[in-house]
């Protein structure tokens, strides 16, 4: 049934995804000044956070696992990784921690990808030696926690007890042994819950907001009487996370609607270490396979360079730097919230 489900799930986020609709990024743009170019070979990819070094803010992340079909998807992924040197994210391994005979699905990843960064991931509710025996099956590098409540209630047999997340997530992070990065499913983190992330230890927190694929719609599509779909729109997006959280002094990573390459640079001026992708990559990967996602994240790399070059940010950490302007129900949103959109619109220190 756990097979079945991850197939449902790769199917019908293949389905919702529509290339040119629009989302909350569009409400963020940057303010040109002619003459902030710079020389592109003095632009570097490589971004660093909490220690950790990565050769580019982009990543593929969670996606699949757990079934024969989607470990063939995972292997894919993981040579896509390998050969554009891009991080990856496992797919939830419930699968694989309640049937150990799926561990290959998730393996392969690793097996792919030996010198890669590879994250594991797991659900709140795993034990310390669940989240163990994930990080162990990929020697992992960092460990991935999502945060689904919204998935979870209306799945038929997801889970209905969330109480215990919050010191079940301090534990992991006490007893792991490796980063930990704590991620939404497409809800989105608010302010207040990446507060309470930096109190447990975490690592990182990765905003995963609304804009991208919809687990509840999912989830929902898999309900006899489909009788959630009021909750189809429910969460905050990945620019209004960012926004949000841009003060709170916890790395940020920023995934969830990222449709292009100009949605990765904008998610890293609105203050994002890392900016990852999974629907978008996911389509790409079944349409061509591996060879195909390597030439999209490879043309991504490239244009995210070229436009940092514009904007005069030799690194990643640079373009939380430029200067931006939030309109739209992003500006609502921000207002709602007591944020002063203002102090985004800062002019670069290099424009003459």
């Amino acid at each position: 049934m756990i097979a079945d489900r991850k197939n449902d799930h790769v199917r019908l986020a293949v389905e919702q995804h529509r290339p040119g609709g629009g989302n909350e990024f569009d409400d963020v743009t940057f303010i040109h000044h002619a003459l902030a170019g710079i020389d592109r070979e003095d632009v570097s990819l490589t971004t660093r956070f909490a220690g950790v070094e990565w050769n580019t803010p982009l990543y593929i992340n969670a996606m699949t696992g757990g079934s024969t079909k989607t470990g063939d998807i995972n292997r894919d992924l993981a040579i896509a990784a390998r050969e554009t040197g891009v991080a990856i994210a496992s797919g939830s391994m419930s699968a694989y921690l309640k049937d150990p005979a799926s561990a290959p699905t998730f393996r392969v990843l690793r097996d792919e990808n030996p010198d890669g960064f590879v994250m594991a991931n797991i659900n709140a509710n795993a034990s310390v030696a669940h989240a163990r025996q994930a990080v162990d099956l990929l020697a992992a590098d960092a460990l991935q926690i999502h945060l689904n409540t919204v998935q979870e209630i209306v799945m038929p047999e997801g889970d209905r007890s969330f109480a215990a997340w919050g010191p079940r997530i301090e534990e992991i992070v006490a007893s792991v042994g490796v980063p930990v990065f704590v991620k939404e499913v497409g809800f989105g983190l608010s302010r207040e819950t990446v507060l309470c992330l930096r109190k447990l230890g975490v690592t990182v927190a990765d905003v995963g907001g609304r804009g991208g694929t919809n687990f509840a719609r999912i989830e929902n599509s898999r309900r006899a009487g489909g009788d959630y779909a009021h909750v189809g729109d429910w969460g905050q997006s990945t620019p209004a996370c960012l926004l949000d959280a841009s003060d709170v002094g916890l790395p940020l990573f920023g995934s969830g609607g990222v449709r292009h390459p100009l949605d990765v640079v904008r998610g890293l001026a609105l203050g994002a270490s890392a900016v990852g992708v999974a629907g978008t990559f996911l389509k790409t990967v079944l349409d061509g396979g591996p060879d195909a996602l390597i030439a999209q994240i490879t043309a991504w790399l490239d244009q995210i360079k070229s436009i940092m070059t514009v904007l005069g940010a030799r690194t990643p950490a640079d373009l939380s730097r430029c200067e931006v302007r939030i309109r739209g129900e992003l500006r609502d949103f921000c207002a709602d919230r007591g944020i002063d959109v203002h102090r985004f619109a800062r002019p670069f220190p290099t424009v003459p």
